[in-house]
């Protein structure tokens, strides 16, 4: 018998999806000390301002802020800034580093969340995505859209 929980999200950068076309998305691990771990389940984190970055030994994460978990007994050697290596298989390694070889592609986290078995235990993911970045008129028109179906949604529960 399998228990499966709804994962809990810690983070969402919902300014992602008005800002970039996302074309594809990945799923990546994380490697954390336990402090920081710790600082993420109870605090809490923002994704504005980070980036994922593609290097030839590996996959990084920068700008993401972690405030220490007890900033009392942080060491003296503990960064909130620091560049945090994302786990994934050597073909999507590949693969990123493929796409990031192409021009007006980034790599934007979108969610940083728990997947495991119970809720509150299991690994930190997190989830970012291949994007474009839109123009003005793209952003404009995503607007209209959603206003456009924002009124229908209204006139239908009228009736």
């Amino acid at each position: 018998m399998r228990y499966h929980s709804p994962m809990k999200v810690f983070a969402e950068n919902k300014k992602a999806g008005f800002n970039y076309e996302i074309l594809e998305k990945f799923e990546a691990g994380l490697v954390l000390n336990g402090q920081e771990a710790k600082a993420i389940k109870i605090r809490g984190i923002s994704l504005a301002g980070s980036y994922v970055i593609v290097k030839p030994d590996g996959v990084y994460w920068f700008g993401a802020k972690i405030p220490p978990y007890q900033p009392a007994n942080a060491g003296a050697d503990y960064h909130e800034q620091r560049d945090r290596q994302l786990l994934l298989n050597k073909s999507e390694v590949i693969r990123l580093n493929g796409i990031a070889s192409q021009k007006g592609l980034t790599f934007i986290p979108l969610r940083l969340y728990t997947k495991g078995r119970y809720e509150g235990s299991g690994k930190i993911k997190l989830e970012f995505g291949v994007g474009r970045g839109k123009k003005k008129f793209d952003k404009r028109e995503t607007l209209k859209k959603r206003e456009t179906e924002r009124e229908i949604a209204r006139s239908l529960q009228r009736f």
